[in-house]
C-alpha cells in the first residue's frame, strides 16, 4: 500500500483520515502545518500528499508551490483538501501545484478513488 503524508492542522480531521487510511493498509505520516509538511515530504518521500489548504505557519497554497518547485518533491502527487468549494477554488488549487482537489468534509470513497488514480493511473 502507499506511504501517504497527511498535512492537516485539525486534530479531528487528522485522526479520522489517518485512521481510515491506515485501516486500508496505508502507512500514514502526519504533519500539522505547511512548513512541516514540505520538510517531511522532502525527508520522508511519501508516495502522495494530502494537503489541507488552510494551514498555520505556511498555508497549503504556498506549501503546494514549494513542493512542486523542489526537484526532490515535484513528482509526488498532491491532493488539495479544502472546505472552500467556491467557483474557481479547484483551478486555484491546481495552479498552486496540486494534482487533484477534493472538498471537506471528505467523502472517503471518492478520496480513495483519487488516491488510486494518482498512484496507479
Amino acid at each position: 500500500m502507499a506511504r501517504i503524508l497527511l498535512v492537516e492542522d485539525n486534530e479531528m480531521n487528522r485522526d479520522m483520515l489517518s485512521r481510515r487510511l491506515a485501516k486500508r493498509g496505508h502507512e500514514v505520516l502526519v504533519a500539522v502545518d505547511g512548513k512541516q509538511g514540505v520538510e517531511m515530504a522532502a525527508s520522508e518521500r511519501p508516495e502522495i500528499v494530502l494537503l489541507d489548504m488552510s494551514l498555520p505557519v505556511m498555508d497549503g497554497w504556498e506549501a503546494a508551490r514549494r513542493l512542486k518547485d523542489d526537484v526532490a518533491t515535484r513528482d509526488i502527487p498532491v491532493i488539495a483538501l479544502t472546505a472552500h468549494a467556491m467557483a474557481g477554488d479547484r483551478e486555484r488549487c491546481l495552479e498552486a501545484g496540486a494534482d487533484d482537489y477534493d472538498t471537506k468534509p471528505v467523502d472517503f470513497k471518492r478520496l480513495l478513488g483519487k488516491i488510486e488514480a494518482l498512484l496507479h493511473g
